[in-house]
């Protein structure tokens, strides 16, 4: 066990469900708050939350999720993806959490570094106008591994 301290958190994010982003977000915004350096790594799927046309419109995942506590079958019928992300956005206002886009700033202004994959980019044939303004920029995963390279950095994929 190290005596070192977490100096900085860096997230890994890989899908943009609700529930994945929701808690990238929280622990990044919790990283800040206790001073703690924080970044976030939008990868794959995870370029939803960030695209302007996207990221307003994410679901919760109710197919193969074991925490929705139902059969896989009934998270496939038609109408039920939306109403339990209808029902998940509705208990998050009741806690005052800002929707995706509003977050983002937040994150952005607190100081959170956010950062798009430049491979997952151009593999959905992305432009950096169709990303949200307060990106920080596009890294290759070299670039980013090299951000960790610091005593007190943990990585955390979700």
């Amino acid at each position: 066990m190290s005596d070192t301290k977490v100096k900085k958190m860096l997230f890994i994010l890989s899908k943009a469900t609700l529930e994945n982003v929701y808690a990238a977000f929280v622990m990044a915004n919790g990283a800040r708050m206790e001073g703690i350096e924080s970044e976030i790594f939008f990868t794959f799927f995870g370029l939803e939350a960030i695209q302007k046309k996207k990221l307003e419109h994410l679901h919760v995942a109710t197919v193969g999720n074991p925490a929705m506590h139902m059969p896989t079958m009934l998270g496939g019928l038609p109408g039920v993806e939306a109403m339990a992300s209808k029902m998940m956005k509705k208990e998050m206002d009741k806690l005052d959490m800002p929707p995706v886009g509003e977050f983002l700033e937040i994150l952005s202004d607190s100081g959170c570094k956010l950062w798009a994959c430049k491979l997952a980019v151009d593999m959905f044939h992305l432009e950096e106008d169709d990303l949200i303004d307060d990106l920080d920029g596009i890294l290759t995963i070299g670039d980013f591994y090299s951000r960790a390279d610091q005593d007190g950095t943990q990585l955390l994929f979700i």
